[in-house]
C-alpha cells in the first residue's frame, strides 16, 4: 500500500514524540544527539529484520522517502529554523564579533570548500575513486559551512563563553547562506565546465544572493516589527505575523533571487533585538518568544529523527562508508586551516588563539543543510559516493563532535 505524504509525517512525529520521551526518562542526553542515536539504533533494527522481511524494510524506505528530506530541510523547515535560531541571538554580543563572524562566514568557508575539493580527491584517488575534480570541490561546498541548527541545538548545553558561543553560533547562522552560493557556483561550473566559467559572473552571484539576501532581511525585520510593536496586546495575531514574515519573506526571496536563509537570520535577529531582548518586553512578546522557543525544538526532533532514519533509504556499499571514515579528518583539517589562518591574523594572545582554533574547529558541526545538498547533487557515477561519505561525516559531527564540546570546553578551561 502506497504510504501518503500526511501518513508519513505522522509516523516521524510520533517517532519523535516517542524517542523525546525515551531520551528525557532513561538516556537524559542533549535532545538533538538523543534522538539521533535512537533513529539510528532504530534504522539498524529495521535494516535487520528487512534481511529476513523485505516488506518491512521497503515500507519504512517509503515513509522516509515520500517525504523527501531535502525538499523538507530546504524548501520548508529551514526557514522556520533559521528565524526561530536567530531570534534569540544577542545582537551586541554579535556585533561585537562581527570582524571574526563575518571573516569565518565566507573567507573560512571558501578555504575549506578547496581544501577538502583537492585534498578529497587526492585521497579517493589513492582508494580507488577516479572523482571529477568539479565534483570534489562540490563535496568541499557542502561540507564545509557549518549546520546552524546542529550546533544552536548543541551548543545550549555546552556550557562555553559567551564571546565563543556568539561566534560559533554567528558563524553558523551566516555562512549557511554563503555556503549554499559556493554551491551553486562550482555546480555552475561543473555543468557547463572551465572554459565557461567567469569569475565576475560568481561574484555578481554572490553579492546580490548574500547582500541582497541581507537587505531583504532587514526590510522584513523593521517592517514586522513596526507592524508587531503596534499590537502588543494580541499575542496569537503577533504569533500569526511572524509566521507570514517567516514563510512570504522565504517565499519571495526566491522570486527576488536573495538568500531566503540570510533574509530569515537577519529578520530574526531584527525583530528578536528590537522586541524580544529587551527591558521593557510586553508579555505579549514573551508569548511569541516562547512559542517559537517551542517550534524550534519540535522541528529540530523531527530534523534529527529524520536524519537518522535516512540512512534506511541510502544506498548500501560499505567501500563508500570507509570512505567517509577516512576523509573525517581530512574536513577536520581543512576547517582547522580555515578558521586558524584568519585567527592567526588577529591581535590576540597567543594561548586564547590556540583555545579559540581547537573550539572553532572541532564545534564546527556539520547537519542536515550538508544532506539536504548532497541529496540534491546532479546525477552521476559517484553521486552515491558523495551522498554516503557526507552523511558518515554529519553522523560522526553530531555523536561525536557534539556530544564532546562540553568537555573540551572544560579541557581548555574555557567555560563560564
Amino acid at each position: 500500500m502506497e504510504t501518503s505524504l500526511f501518513q508519513s509525517f505522522t509516523i516521524i512525529i510520533g517517532i519523535a514524540a516517542l524517542f523525546s520521551y525515551v531520551n528525557h526518562k532513561f538516556f537524559k542526553l542533549p535532545m538533538t544527539i538523543g534522538l539521533m542515536i535512537l533513529s539510528l539504533i532504530f534504522a539498524g533494527v529495521l535494516v535487520i529484520i528487512g534481511k529476513l522481511n523485505k516488506d518491512v524494510l521497503t515500507q519504512t524506505c517509503e515513509v522516509v522517502t515520500t517525504l523527501d528530506f531535502r525538499l523538507l530541510l530546504m524548501d520548508i523547515m529551514l526557514s522556520f529554523l533559521l528565524f526561530a535560531g536567530a531570534l534569540h541571538v544577542n545582537a551586541k554580543s554579535l556585533r561585537k564579533e562581527r570582524t571574526s563572524v563575518l571573516t569565518f562566514a565566507t573567507v573560512s568557508v571558501l578555504i575549506s570548500t578547496f581544501l577538502v575539493g583537492f585534498l578529497s580527491q587526492w585521497i579517493l584517488d589513492l582508494v580507488g575513486f577516479s572523482v571529477p575534480l568539479t565534483y570534489c570541490l562540490l563535496f568541499g561546498a557542502l561540507i564545509s559551512p557549518t549546520d546552524p541548527i546542529a550546533v544552536l541545538a548543541i551548543l545550549k548545553s555546552s556550557n562555553a563563553p559567551k564571546s565563543l558561543e556568539t561566534k560559533i553560533s554567528g558563524e553558523s547562522l551566516f555562512n549557511d547562506g554563503v555556503g549554499v552560493v559556493v554551491f551553486l557556483s562550482i555546480l555552475m561550473v561543473h555543468e557547463n565546465g572551465f572554459a565557461n566559467f567567469e569569475i565576475g559572473e560568481t561574484l555578481q552571484l554572490l553579492a546580490e544572493e548574500a547582500l541582497g539576501g541581507i537587505a531583504f532581511g532587514a526590510v522584513l525585520g523593521y517592517v514586522g516589527y513596526f507592524i508587531l510593536k503596534s499590537i502588543e496586546d494580541a499575542p496569537r495575531i503577533e504569533v500569526l505575523i511572524t509566521i507570514a514574515i517567516t514563510t512570504g519573506g522565504y517565499g519571495l526571496s526566491s522570486i527576488l533571487h536573495v538568500s531566503g536563509p540570510l533574509a530569515m537570520v537577519v529578520a530574526g535577529l531584527v525583530i528578536g533585538n528590537k522586541l524580544i531582548a529587551v527591558k521593557d518586553a510586553s508579555e505579549s512578546s514573551n508569548q511569541v518568544s516562547e512559542f517559537w522557543e517551542m517550534l524550534d525544538e519540535i522541528l529540530n526532533a523531527v530534523l534529527f529523527v529524520l536524519i537518522g532514519l535516512e540512512i534506511i533509504a541510502l544506498p548500501e556499499n560499505i567501500n563508500y562508508i570507509l570512505s567517509g571514515l577516512i576523509l573525517i579528518p581530512i574536513v577536520l583539517i581543512a576547517r582547522f586551516i580555515s578558521v586558524a589562518a584568519p585567527i592567526g591574523l588577529m591581535k590576540r594572545d597567543s594561548i586564547q588563539k590556540s583555545k579559540t582554533v581547537a573550539m572553532l574547529t572541532w564545534g564546527g558541526l556539520r547537519g542536515g543543510i550538508s544532506i539536504a545538498l548532497a541529496l540534491s547533487l546532479p546525477s552521476s557515477e559517484f553521486r552515491d559516493l558523495v551522498i554516503l561519505i557526507t552523511y558518515t561525516i554529519v553522523v560522526f559531527s553530531i555523536l561525536f563532535q557534539g556530544l564532546s564540546i562540553g568537555w573540551l570546553t572544560k579541557k581548555l578551561k574555557l567555560h563560564t
